[in-house]
């Protein structure tokens, strides 16, 4: 835990500086209170951070802790225990220490009478927009046991779509990885082995041979060709920057994430995965009492796709008009028309967080059929990549032998 240096009076009048451990600077002022009657500047002790610090600067606070959090605070303040007796349970139990420190800070904050949701608003690296807004709603509302059991579903459902995306992923990366190594060490061991042989015998090469030794050559390079690496390497990474520079842009953000919802195979997975979020985190916003155009402004920042998010805030404009949500959306063409249909039902219904409900259920099935989808696909397309790669390299070392054969014949 920081140390801070605080400057106080004490009850005679003697002005000196006092040291104590908190996690921030608001902590140590209200800790000291109760010791000193004056509290003047206070200040973090200089020097290097120690182990504890580095591990919390290291450390997110995921998608997972902030539901299991939800969950077990839920079940607390509906048993009737106080917030700040709560508060003081989770924060001594939390094995992450970023999310311990918040629950700290939060503790001391509600326990000098600011609000919860005003208190999490002072830690964005751990309660987004998203939840304090639901808080927010829940203590103005009086059903924050409610409220945070929406939060946990609500994170609970968005862990659930990520892990399904992560896990459609996760073996073609394996495999691809898996294969460039198996093409290097190829290239690397036995391409030299078997030239070497072929040479010796004065057999001349076919070119693919020969090109796979040039490759190999400058994998393995000699004092000739040392630029190759620091070439390779370096236009990677100067790719990479690019790539992060440009996405930096609005122009670039804006295009690259078009793509990323018009893109072969991947395309269809993104459009309703961004449905399935939208709704989800409508429909609960919504059901908890945030109003609507509070609702659009925090879809908006947590849509993930630039896309999206201005289809949403051109939607906002149309409704701020007397607009409805549905004609607003369908007007963009980004949403299908199947989820504007079952919005329009909603609004027409008076049931629209209902129906935003059952939206997001569609197509977070939906989206887990197209994993499944994806994943058939790309697993043969994956074997047949490495079978080429492994032939091209078998091939390469088995021309020559044809050749040879030819020539004893």
């Amino acid at each position: 835990m920081p140390k801070f240096i605080a400057e106080v009076r004490d009850s005679k009048g003697t002005v000196r500086k006092e040291t104590i451990a908190a996690t921030s600077a608001e902590q140590a002022r209200l800790m000291l209170q109760n010791q000193y009657p004056t509290i003047g500047k206070v200040e973090r002790a200089a020097g290097l951070p120690s182990l504890d610090e580095l591990t919390e600067m290291m450390t997110s606070v995921s998608v997972k802790d902030k539901a299991v959090f939800s969950r077990q605070f839920a079940v607390m303040i509906n048993a009737g225990v106080a917030m700040v007796r709560s508060l003081g349970i989770l924060q001594d139990q939390c094995p992450n220490p970023k999310l311990k420190k918040a629950l700290t800070g939060i503790s001391t904050d509600v326990q000098a009478g600011v609000g919860l949701s005003e208190a999490m608003r002072k830690y964005p690296e751990c309660f987004d927009q998203l939840y304090v807004a639901m808080v927010d709603a829940g203590e103005t509302g009086g059903v924050l046991d409610q409220v945070l059991d929406r939060l946990a579903v609500l994170l609970e459902n968005m862990q659930r779509l990520t892990n399904q995306i992560k896990s459609a992923m996760t073996y073609p990366m394996a495999v691809g990885s898996l294969a460039v190594i198996v093409f290097f060490a190829m290239t690397i061991f036995l391409i030299p082995i078997f030239a070497g042989i072929f040479q010796d015998l004065g057999t001349t090469l076919p070119l693919l041979t020969q090109i796979m030794l040039i490759l190999s050559d400058l994998f393995i390079p000699d004092s000739k060709d040392w630029w190759f690496w620091p070439v390779f390497l370096g236009s990677i990474f100067g790719l990479m920057t690019a790539y992060k520079v440009y996405y930096k842009t609005p122009a670039g953000h804006l295009q690259i994430d078009a793509f990323f919802l018009k893109a072969p195979l991947v395309g269809d997975l993104n459009t309703k995965s961004a449905v399935a979020r939208f709704c989800r985190i409508f429909g609960t916003l919504t059901r908890s009492g945030v109003p609507i155009l509070n609702c659009m402004d925090i879809v908006r920042d947590v849509a993930g796709n630039q896309v999206v998010a201005n289809a949403i805030e051109r939607a906002k404009s149309e409704i701020q008009q007397g607009g409805m949500i549905s004609v607003a959306l369908e007007q963009e063409n980004v949403f299908p028309p199947l989820a504007i249909q079952m919005i329009s039902i909603g609004e027409e219904t008076g049931e629209l967080d209902s129906m935003m409900m059952k939206v997001a259920d569609f197509y977070e099935d939906e989206v887990e059929q197209a994993v499944k989808a994806l994943t058939s696909v790309i697993e043969p397309l994956m074997m047949v990549g490495v079978a080429a790669l492994v032939g091209v390299i078998l091939l390469s070392m088995y021309l020559p032998m044809f050749a040879v054969f030819d020539e004893l014949g």
